[in-house]
């Protein structure tokens, strides 16, 4: 199976992880042009939604919580803007339509829920997400936490990192495969890339252990990648400028990985 989810270059659906590929971590991206609606059930699933850029009303009811409207929400034209975006938190059974006030662009990412935890559908303001700088030299990256494993949520954590021209992510190499807390938890991942100017392309990598997982893919503008398990960095071609969301789930909401033993000596430089 290809690792690599690539994108429409027209229509509503930008990209989507097809149901059942994993087994907690759903991920869409979709365009909506000014006055378009995108009506969404979250079902038995948990749902953040992160406004990529653009306006949008959106107005829905959850079970036991009634109806909420969050109006005229969105302050960014691009990912690549410094600075964090609005996202919605929404709970199992939540119903729910966005509408489009410009030209807008929405991940919807989704990790099974649970009904009797009593969350409710909350708005995640920008300066409510934590951001902070990762690595150094050429390993620097800037990263926006939306749902970490610090606020409430049954499964989902998702965060966004833009990488400057250059630089390597997620390096050195790093996993979240095995259920063996404290050292290491278990997280299927999602990669959703969008890349400025967005004619380039960055090359991300997933490998195991024992290379039953190897694959290496040039992925463009758009385009989600898909990481079961295993380590899976990313490196950024010098003159463009990458973003990635990341969704990840598992049977525990806690991330903490292992780093790569081969690279690791790369973290006392």
């Amino acid at each position: 199976m290809s690792l690599l989810v690539k994108s429409n270059a027209m229509g509503r659906t930008m990209v989507q992880l097809d149901e059942g590929v994993l087994q907690y971590v759903g991920f869409a991206a979709y365009r909506l042009s000014r006055g378009e609606s995108l009506p969404l059930s979250a079902g038995d699933r948990e749902l953040c939604l992160v406004l990529l850029g653009g306006r949008v009303d959106i107005h829905g009811e959850a079970p036991r919580q009634g109806r909420f409207n969050w109006d005229n929400i969105g302050d960014r034209h691009s990912v690549f803007e410094d600075k964090s975006p609005f996202a919605v938190y929404l709970p199992p059974g939540s119903q729910v339509q966005v509408s489009a006030l410009s030209e807008v662009q929405i991940a919807v990412c989704s990790a099974p829920g649970c009904r009797e935890a009593g969350l409710g559908p909350r708005l995640i303001r920008p300066e409510q997400c934590s951001r902070s700088v990762r690595g150094k030299g050429a390993n620097t990256r800037y990263v926006c936490d939306i749902l970490p494993d610090s606020e409430p949520a049954h499964s989902l954590l998702v965060v966004e990192v833009r990488t400057p021209s250059g630089h390597s992510s997620s390096y050195p190499p790093h996993k979240h495969d095995s259920d063996d807390l404290p050292h290491q938890s278990l997280l299927e991942e999602t990669y959703y890339h969008q890349i400025s100017p967005s004619q380039g392309f960055v090359f991300q990598r997933v490998y195991t252990d024992d290379r039953s997982i190897d694959q290496a893919m040039a992925v463009e503008h758009s385009d989600l990648v898909v990481v079961p398990k295993g380590y899976h960095p990313v490196s950024v071609p010098y003159g463009y400028e990458s973003y990635y969301l990341n969704v990840m789930a598992g049977p525990k909401r806690v991330w903490q990985f292992h780093n790569d033993p081969q690279h690791s000596w790369l973290l006392d430089l």
